[in-house]
Order: C-alpha cells, then structure tokens, then sequence
C-alpha cells in the first residue's frame, strides 16, 4: 500500500494546474469511489495545495485521509457563503468516515405559541419555522418537556385542539368542563382576557419568572381583598406551579441574555469492557440568563488537535434552518475580535486566516436563518470563561453509563451479528399494506441513533399495482424507486418479511452488480390454534423466536431469543408495520368517505376531495360551519348554503 502513495500524490499535484483560485467544495475518495472527506475552501488550488506540501504539519486524522485517498472531485461555487452551505449538504448526504459528522443531530423538544391567531395554542414541537410563531427551548428531555406542558396548562387554561376542530365545535369540550380550558372555541372568553393570559404563559416560557411571580401575587392580595376567594385560590395555585419551575432553573447570567456556550475537552467513553478516548463537546443552553439545559457529544480517536474543525463541522451542522438559533454563540476560545452578523448582511473583504472567513460566513447564515442578528464571539469576561469552564467540564464527562450507552452498544452488537461494516446508526424500514389488494401502501420509516426520525418517515402509493394483491410486485417496484431516489443511503435496510421478501428487495436496489447498502429481513414467529377460523389460525405472539435473514445465506442470522439485539430489530419491524397500517386504513376510510359524500346529489368528485383534505372525519365534514365553506376555493355564498344544507342529511 505504502509504495503506491508517491505517484497518488504526485497525480493530485498534477490536477492542481486544473483547479481553479475559486470557492469551492473539494471530495476525497477511495478506490472504491467512495466519498472520505468533504471540505471547503476560499481558494480550493492554495486549499488543496496544503495538503501535498508537508504532511508534518497535519494532524493524524488527515494524515490516514490522505493514505486512502485514491480521487479528488471539486465543485467551484460563487461565494464561500455557497460553499458553506454544499459543505454542510454533501457531508450529510455522504457522511464521511473522515469528517465530523453529527450523528446525533435530532431536532430538540421546543414549545411553540401560534401569534398568527386571536386564540394561540401552545404546542411542543421540533421544527423552527418562521411564520410569526414564538418558540421557547429547547429541551433534551421530551419527557420533560411533556411534564411541564401539561402542569401550564392544569394553570394556565389555554385551548387544546387543533385549528379545523377549533373552527368547526359547537360546544366545550371535556376540556372546559373540568376547568382546564376556558372554550374560545364556542366564545365562552374575551380575545382581551385570553391574551392576557397567553401573556403570562409568555412571561413564564422566557424566563420572566421572578416577574409573574410579583404581578400574580398583587393580583391575589387584590382578589382576596375583594372577597373573590375562588379566583384568589386560583392565583395561588399559579403562584406556587411558577416558583416550582424556578427552582428547577439555574440562574447564571446577570443579565436576561440567550446564549448557547460551547466547550471542548478530551474524554473517554466505556463501551461494555473496553474504554473509548476522543474528543467531548459540551454543549449549554442559556436562556434568559438561565442554564435551561445541556447536551454532550463526542467523536471517538480524536483530540484537540482536531478542536477547530470539529467546531467548525458542528457549528454548521447543528444549527440548521429548523434549530432555534440564539442570539450569542460563546465560543471554547478568544476571539480578538467578536464575529457579528444581521440578516442579509454582505461579507467583508478580509485577508485574515480562513478561520476568521469561515466564522463571518456563519455568522451570516445563522443570521439569515434566525431572522435576527447573530454575534458569535470568545470568553473576554470572567462570567464568559467560567461558563465556558462549566461547558468544558459538562464535554469531559463521558463514560458509557449515560442514556445513550445501550443503545449505542446494542447496534455495535448488530454490527457484528448481521456483519454490518459499522454500527447501523442510521437505519430504513419497509413494509406493504392492503386490503385484498386494495389501497396499497409502502411504509418506510427511519431510525437514527437508535431512535425513531419522523421527519424521514415515507409513504408510497402503486395505483398502477391496485387489484393485484402481490407483495413480491409492489416490493420490487417499491425497490426499484428507491434505487432512483438514490442516496443517502442506510447503514442497514429492513424488509418486514422472509427470504422471498428480502430477495426481491435486493434485486430491485441492484446498482452495478450490488446492493447499495446492508439488508436483512425479519419474519414474524406464528403458531397454529387448532379448531379456530382461517383469520385466527394466524395470530401474532410477542415471538421471541422471530427469525431474521441476511441476503446471500441459507441460515438465520444467530441472534438470539430475547437478546437487545432482536428486541431492537422486533421494535424497528412493529414501528414501520404500524406505520403502513395505519396509513393504509387512511387511504381507505378516504376512498369509503368520497364514496359516502358523492352519494349526495351535485357533490362531485373534485368538491369530495376538497372536503376530505380539509376535515378530519365525516362528522367534522357534517359539523362544517356555512362561513367556513363560503371560504372554500371556488365556492361563493349561495353554492356554500347549498352545499351546507346537503351535508346536514349525513347527520341524519
């Protein structure tokens, strides 16, 4: 291997000539023509030059990159700003063994409160998206999350439902009737008195604790003062559920500031008996000069020599267009001079090193992406450095005893069961839906890090296949459509079936000659019940014995009975069998709805669809108000009375 790496090298300096004084985006790849390494540059020729010049100066990491490295590809943008952003996108399409990639990058727990309407309701969710909502956040607990949004709102009644049902009620819910909604619904409250207490919840959420506590207490002194003891008890209760929340919250900035404080530190990791070192990175949040909370992460073989990259990957690929963004990011390191940025802002010229560039660029973007300014700057104050210190402490303090250490050693134990290259951090899965060939549906689902990515869940539809009744046939067409949408591609792909499932997948992803990624197919364990019907005789157990097959091999893979490793697969299977099902009997109850409403007189099939994906259900359909069908596209006043007077028959 070694005697083959001067005329690589010598090759590289050749295309150099080639390559442009541009920004750009640069790929190294292996002899297999897989991508290794993804990185930018300003100049990518200067860039690229570095690398063939003298290896002395690099770091081990890229010293091992360059060994395997056997191709060079470049991509010329027209900023740097550009080639950030194709940076970020080809690193997490292609995930590199040699870059930073952030595996651990689900979107975290937020509360969001919905200004756009006279009545907001307050919902968790984990997307950012910028259409005048507030966002309060975030949290790594969703249980905890869960908790504190249910004790706001045993105090603070603020409606529930979901806007068509909030459009369409007639009357409270079960909600209002035991005093944990005040019904805006039905107008059972002022716009004027529900504003003001979604100006207390708002208090609340941004940390304006100590202040709701002041203005609820003279409320209360008032009340009991007028004799209103019902509402004084009530401002009670929401005194103390308030001072519940601030002792949970540490106070550690003077000022009421949203920060997010980054540091890094060598640590270690156990993984079952043996010991991983690498490189930690600690993570703050601080709202409203509150740690709120933390996160960790870590990159085994690594350490701080490869500090500044690892910060710069991350700062690009955690905080993307769906992050909450802060207004300050502290970095682990002084900065002599802060980075400040304001939306739409144009870069200035600089000469400076290209870690300076990089920051200015990032700047930008986070400042487009929060609609807001973003100043990302170093610990100058005593107050930044010891939350820094905290952040680089909270970085160091990795062992295998944390949350996620069985689940991380569960998929290292499938790595080696299925002989998978690596653990299956990332893994899809399939399964087929219908009814006696009817409304067909494909369920794919995804698993990151061991935990369901609902943003990645997929469902397919094969009207051309509808009547056939044949798995094998959608599967292969399910495959075949795939293999076009093309990477990224899984760790391991899953086929809720047998050998006959499994084959029939591998075939349809063939891409020269091979599959693109790990399969395996799991088989539910069925027993016989003598003397019950057809439909009965197959009935599903909680089978420890299910069976799993790998392409290519006559026996099972050796996992056995009750181990974490099929108990995990057993999990992925149900979530995705559960998945197609239930978007199965969607797409049924859709086609029986149409069928019910087209049995109208003058109800066609474009008006029957138009109510279907507007309405939950029949009943909401029915419920309908007359002003909100006048709302309808293509629907004036007297064709909204007409059809509003035909939906009532279906409550009949």
């Amino acid at each position: 291997m070694e005697h083959a790496r001067p005329s690589t090298t010598e090759r590289f300096k050749e295309r150099l000539k080639d390559i442009p004084f541009k920004p750009g985006v640069y790929l190294f790849k292996d002899s297999s023509g897989r991508v290794i390494y993804v990185g930018k540059a300003k100049e990518l020729r200067k860039r690229l030059g570095s690398y063939f010049r003298d290896d002395s100066c690099h770091t081990p990491k890229t010293r091992v990159m360059l060994r395997q490295a056997a191709d060079l590809d470049t991509l010329v943008t027209t900023t740097e700003k550009e080639a950030l952003l194709l940076e970020s996108s080809l690193i997490k399409k292609h995930r590199p063994r040699y870059n930073i990639v952030l595996r651990d990058d689900k979107q975290y727990i937020l509360f969001k409160l919905d200004k756009r309407n006279d009545y907001p309701r307050l919902t968790l969710t984990r997307r950012v998206v910028r259409d005048g909502s507030i966002y309060f956040g975030p949290f790594t607990s969703t249980l905890a999350a869960r908790d504190a949004w249910k004790a706001i709102h045993s105090v603070f009644p603020l409606r529930r439902c979901k806007q068509v049902a909030f459009k369409n009620r007639v009357r409270p819910c079960l909600y209002h009737h035991i005093g944990l909604c005040l019904a805006p619904c039905v107008n059972e409250v002022s716009k004027e008195r529900y504003a003001h207490l979604v100006a207390r919840v708002e208090m609340l959420l941004s940390g304006r604790s100590t202040e709701l506590v002041r203005l609820l207490t003279v409320e209360m002194h008032k009340a009991a003062e007028n004799m209103e003891f019902e509402r004084a008890a009530l401002l009670r209760d929401q005194i103390r559920a308030v001072e519940k929340t601030l002792e949970k919250q540490v106070a550690v900035l003077p000022d009421d500031e949203d920060i997010d404080v980054l540091g890094l530190a060598h640590a270690e990791k156990t993984q079952g008996e043996d010991t991983v070192y690498g490189l930690g990175l600690g993570l703050l949040f601080v709202r409203r000069g509150r740690l709120l909370d933390k996160k960790r992460f870590f990159w085994p073989g690594l350490s701080l020599d490869e500090g500044q990259e690892v910060l710069e990957n991350f700062l690009a690929q955690y905080y993307g267009p769906e992050r909450y963004i802060p207004e300050k990011i502290l970095l682990p390191w002084d900065l002599a001079t802060p980075i400040e940025a304001e939306p739409d802002a144009e870069l200035p010229d600089t000469d400076d090193a290209e870690e300076s560039v990089f920051l200015d660029i990032l700047a930008r973007v986070l400042a487009d992406r929060r609609a807001g300014p973003v100043r990302i700057f170093g610990p100058h104050s005593a107050i930044g450095k010891k939350l820094v210190d905290l952040a680089t402490e909270n970085a160091r303090e990795q062992s295998g005893q944390g949350e996620r250490a069985p689940v991380m050693a569960t998929l290292d134990g499938l790595a080696a069961k299925l002989h998978l290259p690596g653990p299956p951090l990332c893994i899809e899965a399939v399964d087929v839906s219908h009814t006696r060939g009817r409304d067909t549906r494909v369920g794919l689902v995804a698993f990151e890090n061991g935990e369901p990515c609902k943003d990645k869940y997929r469902i397919y539809a094969f009207p051309e296949l509808e009547g056939s009744g044949d798995d094998y046939a959608v599967l292969a067409a399910w495959a075949q459509r795939r293999r076009k949408a093309g990477p990224p591609w899984p760790d391991l792909l899953l086929v809720d079936g047998g050998r006959g499932q499994l084959a029939v997948v591998e075939r349809g992803l063939m891409l020269d000659g091979e599959a693109p990624c790990p399969l395996a197919a799991i088989a539910k364990a069925r027993e016989q019940a003598p003397g019950a019907d057809s439909q009965k005789r197959r009935r599903k157990t909680h089978a420890l014995d299910d069976t799993v097959y790998l392409p290519g091999r006559k026996n099972p893979a050796n996992l056995k009975p009750g181990s974490a490793e099929l108990l995990f697969l057993q999990r992925v299977r149900d979530t995705v069998h559960d998945f197609a099902i239930g978007r199965h009997r969607r797409s049924r109850d859709k086609t029986a709805l149409e069928g019910e409403l087209l049995r109208l007189p003058g109800v066609g099939v474009k008006t029957a669809r138009l109510l279907w994906d507007l309405f939950p259900s029949l009943q909401a359909i029915s419920n309908a108000r007359l002003e909100t069908l006048e709302k309808l596209p293509g629907f004036g006043k007297k064709s909204a009375a007409t059809l509003h007077a035909k939906l009532q028959k279906l409550k009949g």
